[in-house]
């Protein structure tokens, strides 16, 4: 699958019902929001841990980024961290969840986008190894879950550029994403 093509990305915050729009739970649900890609990632334990790719260059979901500008860079988050919502302009994020794990939340902030206004949560990490590719103008973030912290490793298309993000509180009420636990 191509990465997306850097195009000039008409941005509005949507006006959400409260909740957490659509829970996707197959990589190909018909639900995800347009350009947004999903693909489970290979994980190889043995006695000793685990071992997976995180990316090869020139293939996969990241095929498309450039060697001169391609970035790849962790975080570590501790249970119950909140860290959302931020967008690019530009930059397409190649998200991959490593350990522990996320409730990850995605909003089309695309005014032209035939999804415009969509949320898509994703729960990713160590149960589910999911990579997920968020092409620019979608709000994206996530909480960590579970009792242990969470790794997410991401490979950008372009290195860090201040002037390329945008953020939004977590709590925005356009987005009006609901944080707390569900309950299903």
């Amino acid at each position: 699958m191509a990465a997306p093509k850097s195009v000039r990305v008409d941005l509005e915050t949507p006006q959400c019902e409260r909740g957490i729009g659509k829970v996707i739970l197959a990589p190909d649900s018909h639900d995800l929001i347009d350009g947004v890609v999903v693909q489970p990632y290979a994980l190889w334990p043995d006695d000793r841990g685990y071992f997976l790719e995180v990316a090869r260059i020139r293939q996969g979901l990241a095929a498309q980024f450039p060697m001169e500008s391609t970035q790849v860079s962790a975080a570590l988050s501790y249970p119950g961290t909140i860290k959302a919502f931020h967008f690019h302009r530009h930059q397409t994020d190649l998200w991959v969840p490593v350990a522990g794990a996320l409730q990850i939340a995605l909003v089309d902030l695309r005014k032209q986008s035939p999804t415009y206004g969509a949320r898509n949560t994703m729960y990713v990490g160590s149960l589910r190894p999911w990579q997920i590719l968020v092409p620019p103008g979608i709000g994206h973030g996530y909480k960590v879950i579970g009792t242990e912290a969470a790794v997410l490793v991401y490979v950008t298309n372009r290195l860090y550029d201040p002037q390329d993000e945008g953020r939004i509180p977590y709590d925005h009420p356009g987005i009006c994403y609901d944080w707390e636990t569900q309950h299903k």
